[in-house]
């Protein structure tokens, strides 16, 4: 039985063919959703680690059965599968795949935390979430996501791309 909730995933590829590793990752995540709605794919220059390729992002909606952490597995999964390698924090990759949200639920663990604790800050995840949904707001801190965003410099913001 699903939690009560949509769930919000984060994807992003810059390894690649990433429009391509994200269209991927979302047919193997409808697999396990009763339904799936992505977002557009958004371009933006590399958080952290900054001497890397562009990265390629988007957002799914998507209704499952899964808890959190079977979904945190299937997700880890899906990224082995498509041939990620974890060399260091921030690096290039094949495929990203986060829980951004959960309808309200909070969860604070060593391998999980919902909702994403840098949601607020990073215009890649939030561009694509609020062309899904636009008037979502923040589990913790009551703020709406597009009001975070509006506070993301344009230079950081990122870029629809046509595919």
């Amino acid at each position: 039985m699903p939690l009560k909730g949509d769930v919000y995933i984060g994807l992003g590829s810059n390894v690649g063919d990433s429009v391509g590793n994200l269209e991927r990752a979302f047919s193997s995540i409808s697999g396990i959703s009763d339904f799936l709605i992505p977002s557009s794919v958004y371009v933006s220059s590399a958080a952290g680690f900054t001497t890397q390729p562009r990265f390629f992002n988007a957002v799914c909606r998507i209704g499952t059965y899964l808890n959190p952490f079977q979904l945190l597995h299937f997700l880890l999964e899906i990224e082995n599968c498509l041939g990620r390698k974890r060399a260091f924090t921030n690096s290039p990759r094949i495929i990203d795949l986060d829980i951004l949200l959960w309808g309200d639920l909070r969860i604070e663990t060593t391998s999980l935390t919902i909702p994403h604790p840098r949601i607020q800050e990073r215009g890649f995840v939030l561009a694509p979430l609020l062309e899904i949904e636009p008037s979502i707001v923040h589990p913790y801190y009551g703020v709406s996501l597009k009001d975070f965003y509006d506070l993301i410099p344009d230079v950081d913001k990122p870029s629809k791309i046509a595919v």
